[in-house]
């Protein structure tokens, strides 16, 4: 299991952030076994599917080389345009399969890990010039992994060359029998098979060495539980801190509600539990809005301010509690609660004339709440 510098142990899955944090660093899986397995087996197929055109236009090369005349060979200018005249023919046999060839060497290199550049790893650091260090590294597991590759790289590539030559010796030595046509013709179909043997024993340390090298990347990266905790609070600020803010938060939307108390044209209570504040514009057309609600403590605090200010404060727990947990502060009243309204600020109202001389009215009216609204206690607020 991954340990910390400190000996902690890393237990903990890299987060999205040390990934990403990683990835601008040049910190990303990479498998050389599966770029040079892929280098090689294009250039198999390349030389399979070309190389009899690259061995004609070899030969043509020649030619035109061991025909020149002996005067030429003392023309530094004449011996110029022949070595001219040579790499252009070589090239245009060759340019096709170098592009293949350095396509297949930035796919291969971008196969694991995707395309990603960074100037981290090009930046000089002193740890990678100190002695210490480099011995760590040298004697680390990832050295060891890497000795061991080589090793089987080197055994594997034996193993299979020797069993091309055991079975390819006794045509390598009918060569020598053969006019130079068919021999060199030949000679290049083995050579080509060999290459491509070759290369089909580096996919297969390359097919071991590409989720090795994803488990590796994932260990180096893993955190500790501590790492963890400091990143969360690092992008997320200290819980305290936080718990702080909301609290802080929430009395100062408490202060707004409790300022607008005063507007209210009446407080409807439970009388105990719940309080809620109803404003009304009787020349603007709208529906009642709640102003300002509370349980407990802010309801005694917001039938104390409705006293204070001299606000009718109607005792109806069921009406209450219909406001209460089907309105939010700001908003309208339910339309299915219009009527049961309407009935309760005539009620005020009534009280309010009275002040003034006008008949007071004798009861207070039995307010019928619909049953969609009639809130039983699990019903959320």
């Amino acid at each position: 299991m991954a340990e910390n510098e400190d000996g902690s142990e890393k237990t903990e899955s890299a987060s999205s952030k040390k990934l990403e944090d990683a990835r601008k660093k040049g910190n990303i899986a990479r498998s050389k076994e599966l770029s040079s397995a892929l280098l090689l087996i294009v250039a198999a197929v390349a030389l399979y599917s070309t190389g009899v055109l690259m061995a004609k236009d070899l030969g043509s090369v020649f030619r035109f080389n061991f025909t020149m005349d002996r005067s030429d060979l003392f023309d530094v200018s004449r011996m110029i345009f022949h070595l001219y005249g040579s790499i252009v023919e070589m090239m245009k046999s060759l340019i096709v399969t170098l592009l293949v060839l350095a396509v297949a060497g930035i796919i291969g290199s971008i196969m694991l890990g995707g395309l990603n550049f960074s100037w981290e790893p090009l930046m000089p650091k002193f740890s990678k010039i100190n002695p210490i260090t480099g011995l760590k590294r040298m004697f680390s597991v990832q050295s060891l992994v890497e000795l061991l590759k080589s090793i089987a790289k080197v055994a594997l590539v034996a193993f299979v060359s020797t069993l091309v030559i055991y079975h390819y010796l006794p045509e390598a030595l009918e060569l020598t029998f053969q006019s130079i046509r068919p021999a060199v013709s030949h000679g290049i179909d083995m050579v080509m098979w060999a290459f491509i043997f070759i290369s089909l024993s580096l996919a297969l340390i390359a097919a071991i060495d590409v989720p090795f090298q994803i488990w590796s990347h994932k260990e180096k990266l893993k955190m500790t539980k501590q790492e963890v905790k400091d990143e969360y609070k690092q992008q997320e600020g200290d819980p305290q801190v936080r718990g702080r803010i909301r609290q802080l938060q929430r009395q100062a939307a408490m202060n707004r509600m409790m300022s607008d108390v005063p507007e209210a044209d009446v407080i409807i209570t439970n009388p105990t539990h719940f309080s809620v504040a109803l404003k009304y514009n009787q020349s603007g057309g709208q529906a009642p809005i709640m102003i300002a609600k509370g349980s407990d403590f802010m309801a005694l605090k917001i039938r104390e301010v409705g006293n204070h200010y001299d606000i009718p404060v109607i005792q109806s727990p069921a009406l209450t509690r219909a406001i209460y947990h089907h309105t939010k502060i700001g908003e309208e009243i339910p339309h299915g609660l219009f009527k049961v309204v309407a009935q309760l600020l005539a009620y005020v109202y009534q009280l309010r004339n009275a002040r003034h001389g006008a008949p007071r009215p004798e009861t207070m009216p039995r307010f019928d709440i619909p049953e969609e609204f009639q809130w039983d206690g699990n019903t959320p607020s």
